[in-house]
C-alpha cells in the first residue's frame, strides 16, 4: 500500500530528511543574512521565511525560526536582547505565514495580502525591537523617542525591501519550496 493512501498516523516521519531540509534552509537564510548585512535595511530573510513557513507550517516555520534565532548568534555575536527579539518575532513570523499557508488555495490570487502581511511585519519588527531595547537598557522616555525615530529610517527601507522582495520572490520560492515539500514524504 503506498504511503499516501495511509491513515494519517501510520505514514512514515523521515526524521533524517526533516533534520536536513531545516538546516539547510536555516544555513541559507543566514548566508544570505551574512551577505547583505553590509547593506542597511536590504535584506530577504522576510521573503525566505514566508515562503517557507507558507508551505512547510506553522510548526516547521517555527522550529526554523527559533534554530535561526540561536545559530546567528554564532555568526553575528550573542546579544541577549536581540536573541529575544529574534525569538519572538520570527516564531510569530512563522506562525502567522503557517498560517497563512494553511488557509489559503492559490496564494497567487492573494498575493497582495501575502505582501502586506509581510510589510506589517516588518513594521512590527522595528516596533519589538525598540520596545526591547528600551526595556532592555532602561531608556528614559526621550531616549525612547530618539532611538524610534532613528530607526524610522531603517524601518523604512525595510518595509519596502520587504514588499518588492515578497512581491517578486514567493511565487518562485513557493514552487521551489513546494517541489522540497512533496521530496521530503
Amino acid at each position: 500500500m503506498k504511503e499516501e493512501n495511509l491513515p494519517q498516523k501510520q505514514k512514515k516521519i523521515h526524521v533524517g530528511k526533516e533534520c536536513a531540509y531545516l538546516a539547510v534552509f536555516v544555513a541559507l537564510v543566514i548566508a544570505a543574512q551574512l551577505c547583505l548585512s553590509a547593506v542597511a535595511g536590504v535584506e530577504v530573510v522576510t521573503v525566505l521565511f514566508a515562503s517557507f513557513a507558507f508551505v512547510f507550517g506553522k510548526g516547521r516555520g517555527m522550529l526554523a525560526a527559533t534554530a535561526f534565532s540561536l545559530l546567528r548568534q554564532l555568526v553575528f555575536g550573542f546579544f541577549p536582547q536581540v536573541l529575544v527579539l529574534y525569538l519572538l518575532y520570527y516564531n510569530a513570523f512563522a506562525f502567522l505565514f503557517g498560517a497563512l499557508g494553511e488557509s489559503m488555495e492559490e496564494p497567487l490570487k492573494k498575493l497582495w495580502l501575502i505582501v502586506l502581511s509581510a510589510c506589517v511585519s516588518t513594521l512590527l519588527f522595528s516596533a519589538l525591537d525598540v520596545v526591547i531595547n528600551s526595556l532592555w537598557y532602561a531608556y528614559s522616555w526621550g531616549a525612547v523617542k530618539v532611538y524610534a525615530l532613528a530607526s524610522l529610517p531603517v524601518a523604512a527601507t525595510q518595509t519596502a525591501c520587504a514588499a518588492v522582495s515578497v512581491g517578486a520572490l514567493f511565487m518562485p520560492l513557493h514552487r521551489a519550496f513546494s517541489l522540497a515539500k512533496k521530496r521530503l514524504s
